[in-house]
């Protein structure tokens, strides 16, 4: 038996995400320039923005007290930031020209590099890296501590940066966004005030850059509004990772695919796992998995546990332990070009970044261009004012597009354009697809493969036999979530929304992809099997909002405190 978790979406009406300025001068925070996520895009064009002002006092009075701001759900920058990494620094050489490679928050640079098929117990090592993985001249490093090192570069250029604040709402009027609502404060379970009680507060912006990361909140919202929808749906995979801190230094960057995923077409699996050096004495280890499966028990938490256990793991493990807060979890836009919106500007706000879509699937990539686009968009905002036209009217960023389309994001997508959808006819074909498209840089086939949206296929349980946690290399849920340094209050109201009256596969498939342990049945009280949501455990992956459900900006402060991931 199969459903689709598409057919159980919670209805959401994206205009209750828009909201008509009100609020009076004495009521609202105003700002020059909004940056929305301290991500890799935000902090960077936060950055390049307040750079450019400074050769600009005219245009820097202009903008007010607050010329340039970002707001951050986390408890600070990088609280949120998750990711492999291996990162192409050529952003934070544009943005830091007078600092060394060394100088910059990167850990190890790639020299050595390689390739595994795995098997249950064996590592076959390809000949050659494919050309779309090759990594020499980039640093393994964490993106976490990268955008903590950017946050106090940007408040050291005056950027005001205003954490634990969540975005809950856009403010559009006359078709053009003028800035964002932020999330109330101390309301209990009900959505009652407590004591502590603190309302949001409208932040106007002359110019608004989304750079809320994968799966974005009011990116989505915005994008129903304007009709930004690209041609094909946005897919989604989800990544987990754990740091290890390790007696011997990994010399190398290793990346894998097949086992512990299902190599065949009708388990529709995708995906591959990583080790990456972080100095003599820590490795990044992660998984990712496509969340368009068909599988209702594939769990991206428990496939990581398993492939600790495969020997070429477990020897770089050997003697080690999983540092503390070293488990994080994120979903990854992995739609492509062809998923990305028809416009990445509209009337008074730009999107970036993850927010996007601008992720390189086959090259593994998605940081250097998130902060690319963020630059990109600093510049177009800062060549609109200095030329005094007003950011909100009709086409005046407009710019951002054509900056976007003649740089290197928009050729490296679109020439890797059908890859990811190749993979849906199975591994070797479409291995052997990929390496077509490689040689032909994007020409072969000469169309676009057309993707189903991951709630869009239908799920199933096909029984896995995952590992038991032993507490030493295999972890379970919750103990994860404690690595993870979540720190939600209990008593805050749900924001995760989900249907509870779901048939068995979906059901299970919620459960079993929460890399959290959110979800798990229970019985009301006419003896119904519902779903029961443990929102509190929630670290914000994301991944729900890609099966059917809906991921909302919970009270800004909560959420994971991650540090190396």
């Amino acid at each position: 038996m199969a459903a689709r978790p598409s057919d159980y979406r919670v209805p959401v009406d994206h205009t209750q995400y828009l909201a008509v300025p009100e609020a009076g001068p004495d009521a609202r925070i105003d700002v020059g320039v909004l940056f929305v996520g301290a991500g890799p895009a935000g902090l960077a064009g936060a950055i390049r923005l307040a750079q450019l002002l400074e050769s600009a006092p005219a245009v820097k009075e202009r903008l007010g007290e607050v010329p340039v701001a970002v707001i951050e759900k986390g408890k600070y920058p990088g609280a949120h930031q998750v990711s492999g990494a291996v990162v192409n620094p050529v952003a934070l050489r544009a943005l830091f020209p007078d600092l060394t490679d060394r100088e910059l928050p990167l850990r190890t640079p790639v020299t050595r590099e390689a390739l595994y098929l795995l098997t249950r117990r064996r590592a076959i090592a390809a000949p050659a890296m494919p050309p779309t993985m090759r990594n020499h001249g980039n640093w393994a490093g964490s993106l976490s501590e990268i955008a903590r090192w950017m946050g106090e570069r940007a408040e050291a250029l005056g950027v005001t940066v205003l954490t634990e604040t969540s975005a809950v709402r856009a403010l559009v009027q006359d078709g053009a966004v003028r800035g964002v609502v932020t999330g109330d404060k101390g309301r209990g379970r009900d959505g009652g005030p407590m004591a502590n009680f603190e309302p949001g507060v409208e932040v106007r912006a002359q110019a608004t850059v989304l750079a809320e990361g994968s799966a974005g909140h009011l990116a989505s919202a915005l994008t129903h509004h304007f009709g930004l929808r690209g041609r094909n749906p946005q897919i989604y995979a989800l990544g987990v990772k754990e740091v290890w801190d390790v007696p011997r230094p990994l010399d190398r960057v290793i990346h894998t695919m097949g086992w512990p995923l299902r190599w065949g077409r009708r388990a529709a699996e995708f995906g591959g796992s990583f080790l990456y050096p972080l100095g003599e004495r820590q490795v990044s280890i992660g998984l990712v998995a496509g969340l368009d499966c068909a599988d209702a028990s594939l769990s991206v938490h428990d496939l990581l546990q398993e492939l600790k256990l495969h020997p070429l793991v477990r020897r770089v493990l050997d003697g080690g332990s999983r540092a503390e807060h070293g488990w994080g979890a994120r979903t990854i836009p992995e739609g492509g070009f062809y998923a990305l919106p028809s416009r990445l500007s509209v009337a008074g706000a730009l999107l970036t970044g993850d927010a996007a879509g601008f992720v390189n699937v086959p090259a593994l990539k998605g940081i250097h261009y998130a902060m690319w686009s963020g630059l990109l968009a600093a510049e177009t905002v800062f060549a609109c004012l200095e030329q005094g036209r007003e950011p909100s009217a009709p086409g005046a960023l407009a710019a951002y597009d054509d900056a976007v389309r003649n740089s290197f994001i928009w050729s490296d997508l679109r020439r890797v354009r059908n890859m990811r959808q190749a993979f849906g006819a199975g591994l070797v074909p479409g291995a052997a697809m990929a390496g077509l498209m490689t040689l032909t840089r994007g020409a072969f086939p000469g169309w676009r493969f057309a993707s189903d949206a991951d709630a869009a296929r239908p799920v199933a349980p096909r029984p896995r036999d995952y590992p038991k946690p032993d507490g030493k290399l295999v972890f379970d849920k919750l103990s994860s979530v404690y690595a993870s340094g979540n720190r939600t209050r209990d008593t805050q109201p749900n924001h995760l929304l989900v249907r509870t009256d779901v048939p068995e596969e979906v059901g299970t498939a919620w459960i079993n992809m929460c890399p959290a342990g959110v979800y798990e049945w229970a019985t009301d009280e006419q003896g119904r099997r519902r779903l029961r949501v443990n929102a509190p455990n929630c670290v914000q992956c994301g991944a729900i909002s890609a099966k059917g459900g809906r991921l909302t900006p919970p009270e800004g402060g909560s959420g994971p405190e991650y540090t190396v991931t």
